[in-house]
């Protein structure tokens, strides 16, 4: 069993879904599980933790439990993930968090591979890039909390980390797993404690895949799960479970929330705007989640037909200065984000049961408020981007979506399945 801890839980069905799509039976979970929790048949756990910005030794403890649950029930090597640009502060918490979970498990060198080629993420030369543009040349330079202005994994690591980092470029990479093998042991003898890996496409995500197949720890973006699980799966053969389409939730009530403010998403929204009822989450206007959230669900329940309506606090980057300027960067985050998850239980209790949401913020805030300890992988709406279907006698269907991922179309097409919804003023 391949045990996975991600650092956000849009990242969470990122790298599940890669697993899933390599063919092994994922399933994934939200926050760290309580013991009890019973898993259907898997051959892959990931845990979706929300550590990406929270303070280090904080980050450092979720993950060690995380780790410690999977190592208990059977996880014969950990996969920490990360976001393919790299996201983090300049102290980390990529760094820490993979400084721990080597030491826990007695890693002598692990992969750093943040490449994610049907994303547009590449690296080469230890330069990541962001389609044609360099890292910190994208819009990632003006993330209101993890902006990266510097392209050069090795050195973002080294920043990051006591231990020592070294490179193992592209021209190796392109030799094959063989290759990788003999130049990850050269920089584990001379020290090296973690190898940043160059990948530009899926040939050289299959070849680090088989490469560190057996390692203790390997970390990355959800390219190199791809990779690895595909090593895997081929190594287990017909022992490995899997992977079922069936969905459990079917034609039913859908919403849209999202809370992104990634140039994407916002082009998202403006797409789905055009014919679909939306409502603008406006904390300038009403500074408390709870009364934001109650303005939401009047304006749903006096409506008298809605066709999977859209709920968005997306804004602008000038916007969202003002916004952050006016009620504070911290407050502002937990008006809006405390009044999504609220929106969320809100809708279930009206009989929605299938709930997309653009942003990993936003998706950490409905998960929590509607009580998802998590669910099985099913099929993909977008690369990377798969329906997550609950247990019990209530299934919901969740669509989790990174801020930066999809087409323009993307939420349209997560909602066209479902039955337009009509209420009655």
């Amino acid at each position: 069993m391949i045990g996975a801890i991600a650092d956000d839980f849009t990242g969470a069905t990122d790298v599940a879904v890669s697993f899933r799509r390599s063919g092994l039976q994922t399933v994934v979970l939200f926050g760290i599980p309580h013991d009890e929790l019973q898993l259907p048949q898997h051959d892959a756990v990931v845990i979706g933790l929300k550590t990406r910005t929270i303070p280090s030794q904080l980050a450092v403890a979720e993950s060690l439990a995380a780790a410690t649950w999977l190592r208990e029930r059977g996880a014969d090597s950990l996969y920490f993930k990360y976001c393919s640009t790299f996201d983090s502060k300049p102290e980390g918490n990529i760094g820490p968090v993979a400084d721990a979970l080597a030491d826990f498990m007695n890693s002598g060198i692990s992969t750093v591979v943040p490449s994610s080629p049907e994303h547009g993420r590449t690296q080469y030369l230890g330069h990541l890039f962001v389609g044609e543009k360099l890292l910190s040349e994208s819009p990632m330079r003006h993330h209101p909390l993890t902006p990266m202005t510097d392209s050069e994994i090795p050195r973002v690591m080294q920043s990051q980390t006591a231990r020592p980092v070294g490179l193992i470029a592209h021209d190796v990479v392109r030799r094959g797993t063989t290759a990788i093998e003999s130049a990850l042991n050269q920089l584990r003898e001379s020290g090296i404690r973690y190898a940043v890996v160059d990948a530009i496409d899926d040939v050289d995500l299959a070849a680090i895949g088989s490469a560190t197949a057996s390692h203790a720890l390997v970390t990355g973006a959800a390219g190199l799960a791809w990779g690895l699980g595909t090593a895997v799966a081929a190594r287990a053969g017909d022992s490995i479970a899997h992977p079922t389409n069936d969905d459990p939730v079917g034609d039913l009530p859908a919403a849209v929330l999202a809370g992104s403010c990634s140039a994407r998403t916002r082009e998202q929204i403006a797409v789905m705007s055009r014919d679909h009822d939306s409502y603008f989450l406006d904390a300038l206007k009403t500074p408390d989640a709870e009364a934001l959230a109650h303005e939401a669900l009047a304006w749903y329940d006096g409506a008298a037909r809605y066709r999977a309506p859209l709920f968005y606090s997306s804004v602008s980057p000038e916007r969202l200065r003002l916004v952050q300027e006016t009620l504070g960067v911290e407050e502002s985050s937990n008006i809006l984000e405390g009044a999504i998850g609220l929106i969320a239980l809100g809708l279930v209790h009206r009989g929605v049961r299938r709930i997309v949401v653009a942003g990993g913020e936003t998706s950490g805030s409905v998960v929590t408020s509607l009580g998802v300890s998590g669910g099985l992988i099913g099929p993909e709406l977008a690369p990377g981007v798969p329906w997550i279907y609950t247990a019990g006698e209530r299934p919901l269907a969740l669509l989790l979506k990174s801020g930066n991922f999809g087409e323009p179309e993307m939420l349209v097409q997560a909602v066209d399945s479902a039955q337009s919804l009509e209420r009655t003023a």
